[in-house]
């Protein structure tokens, strides 16, 4: 059976609204998209790191309860599990303030079984820190060269600003190693200044990477992918309540459309069709909007 291997971070998201609490619960960028396949029906392994605290353990319960593998979840005895603080505005789009106890990144793990066509999902700034860049870099040569699937969600956020040139060169690896690239009009214009679809694919993306959604909030999905495939996706208008979490369901419910119609590594080398490319995101866009419609960072189980 294919299987999806995450790597990323875990944190406890504290949701508000009108400046009042009204949720918190465990997430993180790869781990939001995790819960969601796993919900699925889908066989997934995290591999991370969190705080030896009562939060540490909320999050590592949470991820058994909901079938995903923790065997290569590290706990570090002497720090504290990281918070994120998400703001909703009127929209329900979400401001973030993340707090992590920084001096004692580190990623120690034993690499889970990789093989052919499996899927690793991997983003954000955890995929681009220095301090743990030897250790994420290693396990993705390691999976490729096993022949899976690399799933790059960029998700740069713009509090990392200051930290974009020294992080450059994981970036571009990052986008050589993977398969498929993600990433939002907000995160380009945070990298590279600029934010039009057709020009970070060709300035910035397309050298290292043939396969490229482009996602932009309400705005429409743009696709630029092998063998000269240009596609944009009209999103639904729909009532959110809570946008948190839905670039990641939409990295799942691409992930989860190769896993169900047997999309494999060298299919995506050869170019997948036009329709093959129009089911995975439908699929990616069906994730997302379930997601946004509860307060919670993942789809609901059964759905």
């Amino acid at each position: 059976m294919r299987k999806v291997i995450g790597i990323g971070e875990t944190v406890l998201d504290i949701i508000f609204k009108n400046d009042m609490p009204v949720n918190a619960v465990p997430g993180g960028s790869v781990f939001n998209g995790l819960i969601s396949l796993a919900r699925s029906g889908i066989s997934t392994t995290f591999i991370s790191e969190t705080g030896n605290d009562r939060i540490g353990d909320r999050i590592v319960s949470f991820l058994k309860e909901n079938g995903v593998d923790t065997s290569n979840v590290c706990r570090h005895k002497e720090t504290k599990s990281p918070l994120s603080l998400a703001f909703l505005n009127d929209n329900n789009d979400a401001e973030y303030v993340f707090y992590k106890d920084h001096p004692h990144d580190r990623l120690e793990f034993t690499y889970p079984e990789v093989n052919a066509d499996d899927v690793v999902m991997f983003g954000s700034f955890y995929a681009v820190n220095p301090v743990i860049r030897q250790q994420v870099s290693d396990f993705l040569q390691y999976a490729k060269s096993h022949g899976a699937i690399i799933y790059y969600d960029v998700n740069f956020r713009a509090s990392h600003v200051n930290d974009v040139i020294k992080v450059t060169p994981n970036l571009l690896e990052n986008l050589e190693l993977a398969d498929i690239v993600r990433g939002s009009n907000e995160d380009f214009m945070t990298l590279f200044g600029h934010n039009d679809a057709d020009k970070v694919y060709r300035s910035d993306v397309s050298f290292y990477c043939r396969n490229f959604i482009y996602t932009q909030g309400a705005g429409p999905v743009e696709l630029r992918a092998e063998g000269g495939v240009s596609r944009s996706y009209k999103v639904e208008p729909m009532e959110t309540v809570s946008t948190v979490g839905a670039g990641d369901n939409f990295n799942a419910g691409i992930v989860y459309g190769m896993l169900h119609d047997g999309i494999t590594r060298r299919r995506i080398a050869e170019g997948l069709s036009v329709a093959e490319w129009d089911k995975l995101i439908a699929s990616g866009q069906r994730f997302a909007a379930e997601c946004c419609k509860s307060i919670y960072n993942y789809i609901q189980a059964g759905v």
